[in-house]
């Protein structure tokens, strides 16, 4: 248990019966009333973002969250496979676990699986990944606006928009954060 004045940017809680990571928090103290924390709070297990306003001196229960780090191998289906690289055991994850996460994986990225008490809750991307450009239009000559920029498709699907200097071939980083174009690699 803490008090909710303690929360953190990161921190796992258990509130009303659900897994929460606290995104963003602030101490408010109006000049009339009692002081609150306004949270805002993603679940773990659904994914929904929802504000919260607890009151000063509440009592929170905090989620021992544990992360394994595995290597994502290979797709079938929608399935997808990753192995810890220290015990070599293997574990399979479905699509609808992975959700929104699975379009950046490529073969050998090292991913951070997460557990609450031997419930697998998601994977944890790196923050850039490199991909190679299999599919691009040329560059327009003529077209100089400012930031301009074209599609591009990855080697595993990804549709990302990059500037006229990329071709096909090029190896570009990616954020996963928004899945923008980060730089060349």
């Amino acid at each position: 248990m803490f008090n909710v004045n303690d929360i953190k940017n990161g921190m796992t809680l258990i509130f009303e019966d659900q897994l929460y990571v606290c995104l963003e928090f602030s101490h408010v103290k109006p000049g009339k009333g009692a002081a609150f924390v306004q949270a805002k709070l993603k679940n773990l297990r659904t994914g929904s973002i929802v504000e919260k306003r607890f009151n000063s001196g509440v009592k929170l229960e905090k989620a021992m969250i544990t992360k394994q780090q595995m290597q994502y191998l290979y797709a079938n289906g929608d399935d997808y496979n990753f192995m810890n690289m220290d015990t070599y055991e293997q574990l399979d994850l479905t699509k609808d676990q992975i959700g929104e996460d699975a379009k950046f994986l490529k073969e050998g990225i090292n991913v951070y699986v997460t557990f609450f008490e031997g419930e697998m809750l998601g994977i944890e991307l790196p923050d850039k990944v490199e991909f190679t450009v299999a599919k691009t239009e040329p560059a327009v000559k003529g077209n100089t606006t400012n930031n301009a920029l074209k599609e591009a498709f990855m080697d595993n699907g990804l549709m990302v928009k990059v500037p006229l200097f990329i071709e096909e071939g090029d190896n570009i980083i990616v954020s996963t954060k928004d899945g923008k174009y980060d730089s060349r690699a």
